[in-house]
């Protein structure tokens, strides 16, 4: 199925831009989780959102959902790997290795992506991943070091154990990992990537670790990553006041196109956004 928009980031932007689609009939697939945004949902007490005074951010979640729910807004868990403009439409890899195909992109996926290790972007495609799953094939019977931000990707590693020959897992989180016998966990602090024509080394804190590859799992990748040829202005996307960006058909709103880091600014860039993508493929 090819939809009309595909959002990547279920915050108050990705979840507005899917509401005002779905008034407008186009066919809307939202790509993040069920639970908003932990930014959201953490939040202690909510002051400045128009007409909901003095709520946590858990209910103003709850109320987030239960609205987008009602306007029958699909949400999808999954973790979007790169999105490719392909003319006339855009293609999806997810880390799983799902592909997803839309007429237009809105990106709405916050500024939780982390800055870049020196040597990251210098090694990315020699060396240096985003997707254990997707390059896994490369690395048979091979060394690899993965860094991860969040706990779910302690499953990758254990999955990247049946394939390499030795797996190193760095946890960048403060919860107890849990992994089996054959990944060998070090808690130290990761500084740079180095090598020569590809990456060979990880230097931490305390030491340094060769390996054949480094992957680099974090909870959402950088932009300039995410989307080959996406202009940046520093670590946010550059748009414009309809919030385009310099790819047609692809939109982006929210924390992403930088402050006020605010919940009622993001919710009302992703009304704009929609209604841009709909100019976009009523003009087609």
């Amino acid at each position: 199925m090819r939809y009309d928009c595909i959002i990547i980031g279920s915050g108050p932007a990705g979840l507005s831009a899917a509401i005002t689609l779905k008034i407008r009939n186009k066919s809307v697939l939202v790509i993040g989780n069920n639970t908003v945004s932990e930014k959201v949902s953490k939040a202690h007490e909510i002051n400045n959102y128009l007409g909901i005074p003095k709520i946590s951010g858990s209910d103003l979640s709850k109320k987030f959902l239960s609205h987008a729910d009602m306007m029958c807004v699909t949400i999808e868990n999954h973790q979007v790997h790169a999105v490719y403009a392909m003319g006339d439409f855009f293609s999806l890899q997810t880390t799983n290795n799902d592909m997803f195909e839309a007429s237009s992109v809105i990106i709405a996926t916050g500024v939780n992506f982390g800055k870049p290790y020196p040597g990251e972007n210098e090694y990315l495609g020699r060396g240096v991943s985003y997707c254990a799953t997707c390059d896994a094939p490369l690395y048979k019977n091979k060394k690899i070091v993965i860094i991860a931000s969040t706990k779910k990707e302690e499953h990758e590693a254990n999955f990247m154990s049946e394939i390499c020959s030795e797996v190193i897992y760095i946890p960048t989180y403060k919860e107890e990992v849990k992994v089996n016998d054959k990944v060998k966990v070090i808690y130290d602090e990761p500084v740079e990537i180095k090598g020569k024509l590809k990456a060979d080394t990880l230097v931490l804190k305390n030491e340094e670790i060769t390996a054949d590859g480094f992957f680099i799992l974090r909870e959402s990748v950088s932009p300039a990553q995410l989307v080959p040829g996406l202009k940046m202005d520093g670590n946010h996307i550059e748009v414009n006041r309809k919030m385009e960006t310099n790819i047609k058909g692809c939109i982006a709103c929210g924390d992403i196109v930088g402050a006020p880091y605010q919940y009622i600014k993001a919710a009302g860039e992703g009304n704009i956004a929609a209604i841009s993508v709909v100019e976009y493929l009523n003009g087609r």
